[in-house]
């Protein structure tokens, strides 16, 4: 019979698995984003990004677990998604608004799985990676909030006026 402890260990194989796969793609995020606020944001969140995938590894150790990545087709897809963006519009205001959709769409990945984890290591009393993961999902939150920000305040804004001179 299957148990939440096997659940868990189900979901951090996926997120431990998305995070890598984001590792590999935020640099290429970095390098398809025009506007200067938006490529510092990807490169510093790639940064944060290599201590949530430390994290991960710990929450395995607790979890008397090696660290090992499931693939998760839900972050494949977000991430071709980005790709087809780049490959599909050329460098400038509307692919930058389109990369930062899309890389909120990653972040609200992980904050739903990141919060899943945490009700159900709290519920089983596993109160040392649930610090971890509060820890990784406020980073996660913060990057949204971020994202959210500068497209309000910039990309969006800019995006539009291309099309109202087209």
């Amino acid at each position: 019979m299957k148990t939440i402890n096997d659940a868990c260990l189900n979901m951090l194989q996926d997120i431990y698995y998305a995070e890598r796969q984001i590792l590999k793609a935020l640099p290429k995020m970095a390098k398809a984003a025009e506007n200067e606020t938006l490529k510092q944001g990807f490169t510093r969140h790639r940064e944060e990004t290599e201590h949530h995938v430390e994290r991960l590894q710990q929450v395995f150790e607790h979890m008397g677990r090696r660290a090992r990545g499931q693939t998760c087709e839900a972050i494949n897809g977000i991430i071709e998604e980005g790709d087809e963006f780049v490959g599909e519009f050329e460098k400038g205001p509307v692919l930058d608004a389109a990369l930062a959709a899309n890389a909120q769409a990653v972040e609200h990945y992980e904050m739903a799985r990141y919060g899943t984890l945490i009700a159900w290591l709290r519920a089983c009393g596993m109160n040392e990676p649930v610090k971890l993961l509060e820890e990784t999902l406020a980073e996660e939150k913060k990057a949204d909030a971020l994202l959210t920000e500068v497209a309000n305040s910039e990309l969006n804004r800019k995006a539009a006026q291309t099309a109202k001179a087209a």
